[in-house]
């Protein structure tokens, strides 16, 4: 293991203040019209139509977006050995997620450039495990999973992700504590920083039912982790979530929570929101709570954080 990686999200919290993340990766590559339905998810068009995943990208960045997450989320060796794509394949697979979104920062910085000379990252998406099932789990958590093992599942895809150029690893939508400790563990393991992220279930629990503080005790103890905080949750738990956060943290917060929207398990779709969503006043309260990356997760499009983007630092 090599010395401290610097923190790179520091010098976009000092130029910025806020720093506007993007939104729901596969939501706009379905926007973009291409068919998800698939257990790999977003990840399927890394075999398919990678240039998909860069125009996805780019309107994040045209949005506003400083960060964009990668489409490594559901990218696991066990979803692509089931399709048959064997190790090494894997391995290059996951490099191109970042190798992707570093390519549609090259292409915004082109066209943006000089205008916008200020800094964009990359964070490499880890997703749960949960996700790797395809079944939903990572919205319940609980996995019967020791922290052992765990650490064990995630360990070699972190390396990877750690070896690219990304600038640093976005641990997310993490619906139980033993799974946060892991990924805590393996930042160290791998010489990596990251944020780390959680599904709740309301202003004060994790998915797996946990409450929050000790979710995010672990985090607040590693000089790995760079922000800690919640993503794939309503935004009416977000202010809450905030403050307990600030409470058990001096670590920068990230919130990109789901739009607001419901979603329907029997029927299989999206049911109209019925309290906050995503916009720019519901995130102006989240700032005045203590985030500092704020973003979107399932629904949020580009639209949505043009609007963070232009207003959320705006004068009240």
């Amino acid at each position: 293991m090599t010395g401290m990686r610097p923190d790179p999200l520091a010098p976009l919290l000092a130029l910025d203040g806020t720093v506007i993340i993007d939104g729901g990766l596969a939501t706009q590559l379905e926007a973009q019209g291409n068919d998800l339905s698939d257990r790999l998810w977003s990840a399927r068009l890394l075999l398919e139509d990678p240039e998909e995943i860069v125009r996805a990208h780019l309107a994040y960045f045209r949005a506003g977006a400083r960060i964009a997450t990668t489409a490594s989320y559901q990218a696991t060796f066990e979803g692509f050995a089931a399709r048959g794509i064997d190790h090494a394949g894997a391995v290059a697979l996951l490099r191109q997620t970042v190798a992707l979104a570093a390519d549609a920062r090259s292409r915004y910085r082109s066209e943006r450039a000089p205008d916008d000379p200020g800094p964009l990252l990359v964070a490499a998406s880890v997703g749960p495990y949960g996700a790797m099932l395809a079944d939903g789990s990572e919205y319940r958590g609980r996995y019967g999973r020791t922290v052992a093992e765990l650490r064990d599942f995630h360990r070699e895809r972190m390396a990877v992700l750690a070896e690219t150029k990304a600038d640093l690893l976005a641990c997310e939508t993490i619906p139980e504590v033993e799974e946060g400790i892991a990924l805590v563990d393996l930042l160290d393991e791998v010489d990596a920083v990251g944020w780390l992220s959680f599904t709740c279930a309301d202003g004060g629990h994790l998915r797996s039912g946990a409450p929050v503080e000790e979710a995010f005790a672990p985090a607040d103890g590693s000089p790995r982790v760079v922000a800690v905080g919640v993503n794939c949750t309503a935004p009416e738990h977000v202010e809450e979530l905030v403050a307990r956060a600030r409470a058990a943290t001096a670590k920068p917060i990230v919130v990109y929570p789901n739009s607001g929207e419901g979603w329907d398990t029997v029927a299989r779709r999206w049911t109209p929101a019925s309290g906050p969503r995503v916009d720019p006043a519901t995130a102006r309260e989240w700032v005045a709570a203590g985030a500092r990356l704020v973003g979107g997760c399932c629904r949020v499009t580009p639209d949505h954080i043009a609007l963070l983007a232009t207003e959320i630092r705006r004068p009240a």
